[in-house]
C-alpha cells in the first residue's frame, strides 16, 4: 500500500464520508490495511476503521494485525462484537487470537460461540506453542470414501466458501480416519460416475500435532505441497498446515535463528517496538559471558609478556592473526549450523564434516599463510616472517575445526546450534590464537640463535 494510499483513507476518515471510505476500503487487499493499521495504531480510531469493514474484511485485517494489537484491541471490544469476529475468523488464526486474552474474556467470548465452534477453538488452543497443533486449522474440505466424483463435487460447492483451501479435496471414512487425497483438477476432469475409491491417492504423506512445527514447512517445502493434513495416531484427520502458514513459521524461525546466531535472546515483538529494557535483557546475558570468556586472551598476552617485550614487533601481527582465525571459525559454523537447520547435515555427521573442513581450512590457512608472509617479508625482521606463517596457519586450521565442531557439540548437549555463531566462535578462536600465535613465537625464538 502506498504512503498516498494510507493519506487517502486517513482523508476520508476525517471526511466522515462513510460509503466513500467503505469503497475505498473494499479495493485495499486485507494485508495492507494491517500493515497501515500496525504503522499508525491507535485502538479507537483502529476500532473505527475496523466498524467500516464487512465481517469477512474485518476478520481478515484483524488475522493480519500483530499480536500485541490484536490483543489491545480485543481489550477494547465489546464481547459481542469480539465473539461475532471469532465466528468469521478462520480456526487458526481464531485459536492464536483466543490465546492472548484474559481468562476472563475468554470465558465471555466462549458462552457466546455455537457448541461446534467451542469445541474447535478448544482443540486448536490445547496444542502446546511450536508444534504442528499450534499452527493447523480445521477449515479444509473432506469427501466420504464411499462417494462418486458428482456428489463430491457437489458437496465442495455447498462448503467452499467456508474453507481455506480446496486444490488438494481429503477422502475420509466413516470414522473420519484419513483414507486418501485427491486434487480438485482430478475431480473436475473426472467423469461423473467414477468412484472416489478409485480416483484418490492413498500414500498421502500427514504429520502429528505433536510434532514441531518446523517439520511441516519442511516438508510442505520438499514435497511442493499446498497444504498437509494432521493426523492422530489412529489417523483421524485433526486439520491441515497450509502454506502460507508454514512460511510465517519458516519466517519465524529464522528470525529466532539469526538473533541466536547472534547470541542475542528471543523478542516477544518486533526490534522497531521492543523497549529498550527488552532489547537489553535479550543482549547482556551471552555478552557478560564473552566478556569474562575473553579474559583468556588477556592471560595468554601476559603469559607471553617476556616474548613480547623481546619482539615487539610481533604485536604488528596480532589483531590480523586473530581475526582471520575468528572469521574462518564464523564462517565453517554458519556452513554447519544453516547445513543443520535444513536438514542437510545430521549429527552423525560430524566427523565427515570435520575431514572436509581440514582439506578447506588447510588450503585457506596456506593461501592467507602466504599473503601475510609476503607483509611481513617488507615489515619485520625475516626471523618473524616463518612465526607469522605458521601462525596464520595454525589459526586458521584450529579456528575452522572449533567452527565445524561446536555446533555438533552444543546439538549433543540439547542445546540449539545456532547459539555457536560469531560472537561465541570467534571469543573462543581469539583465546586459541593468542596461545596458537606466541607457543610458536616463543618455541621458534627459542630455538632460533641471535643474529
Amino acid at each position: 500500500m502506498t504512503y498516498e494510499g494510507y493519506e487517502h483513507l486517513i482523508d476520508l476518515i476525517a471526511q466522515g464520508d462513510e460509503q466513500a471510505l467503505r469503497n475505498a476500503l473494499e479495493e485495499i487487499p486485507p494485508a495492507d490495511i494491517a500493515e497501515y493499521i500496525d504503522q499508525n495504531f491507535e485502538v479507537y480510531s483502529t476500532l473505527t476503521l475496523l466498524e467500516k469493514m464487512d465481517a469477512e474484511q474485518q476478520a481478515e485485517v484483524f488475522g493480519y494485525l500483530r499480536p500485541q494489537n490484536q490483543q489491545e484491541l480485543a481489550s477494547h471490544m465489546e464481547v459481542s462484537v469480539l465473539a461475532q469476529l471469532f465466528r468469521d475468523m478462520s480456526s487458526d488464526e481464531r485459536a492464536d487470537v483466543y490465546a492472548l486474552l484474559d481468562v476472563k474474556l475468554q470465558d465471555a467470548v466462549m458462552r457466546r460461540l455455537a457448541k461446534r465452534d467451542r469445541e474447535d477453538l478448544l482443540r486448536l488452543a490445547s496444542y502446546e506453542e511450536g508444534t504442528v497443533g499450534a499452527v493447523m486449522t480445521s477449515d479444509y474440505a473432506t469427501i466420504p470414501e464411499s462417494g462418486v466424483v458428482e456428489d463430491a463435487v457437489r458437496r465442495l460447492r455447498q462448503s467452499a466458501p467456508e474453507k481455506e483451501t480446496i486444490y488438494q479435496v481429503y477422502v475420509v471414512d466413516k470414522d473420519h480416519r484419513l483414507a486418501g487425497v485427491v486434487s480438485l483438477r482430478e475431480l473436475i476432469t473426472a467423469a461423473p460416475t467414477e468412484k472416489i475409491q478409485d480416483l484418490m491417492t492413498r500414500d498421502v504423506v500427514a504429520l502429528k500435532p505433536e510434532m514441531p512445527q518446523s517439520e511441516a514447512a519442511r516438508i510442505i517445502s520438499r514435497y511442493d505441497l499446498i497444504a498437509i493434513p494432521v493426523v492422530s495416531e489412529e489417523d483421524v484427520l485433526l486439520g491441515i498446515v497450509t502454506f502460507d502458514d508454514a512460511m510465517d513459521v519458516v519466517q519465524e524461525e529464522d528470525t529466532e535463528s539469526m538473533h541466536r546466531s547472534a547470541t542475542v535472546g528471543k523478542l516477544e515483538s518486533s526490534i522497531k517496538e521492543a523497549s529498550p529494557v527488552l532489547i537489553y535483557r535479550s543482549r547482556i546475558n551471552w555478552l557478560v559471558l564473552l566478556v569474562f570468556a575473553n579474559i583468556f586472551s588477556g592471560l595468554g598476552l601476559m603469559y607471553f609478556e617476556e616474548t613480547i617485550e623481546t619482539h615487539i614487533a610481533l604485536l604488528f601481527f596480532l589483531p590480523l592473526l586473530i581475526a582471520s582465525g575468528g572469521n574462518t571459525g564464523a564462517q565453517a559454523a554458519t556452513l554447519i549450523v544453516r547445513g543443520m537447520a535444513t536438514n542437510d547435515v545430521e549429527r552423525r555427521d560430524w566427523l565427515y564434516m570435520l575431514g572436509k573442513e581440514m582439506l578447506v581450512s588447510m588450503g585457506l590457512g596456506t593461501t592467507m599463510a602466504i599473503a601475510v608472509a609476503t607483509v611481513a617479508f617488507f615489515r619485520v625482521d625475516s626471523v618473524i616472517v616463518p612465526i607469522v606463517a605458521l601462525s596464520m596457519l595454525s589459526i586458521v586450521l584450529v579456528g575452522s575445526l572449533i567452527g565445524v565442531l561446536l555446533p555438533f557439540i552444543l546439538k549433543r548437549l540439547g542445546w540449539d546450534p545456532a547459539v555457536a555463531s560469531a560472537p561465541l566462535v570467534t571469543t573462543i578462536a581469539d583465546a586459541s590464537g593468542v596461545l596458537i600465535y606466541f607457543g610458536i613465537a616463543a618455541s621458534f625464538l627459542t630455538l632460533t640463535p641471535p643474529a
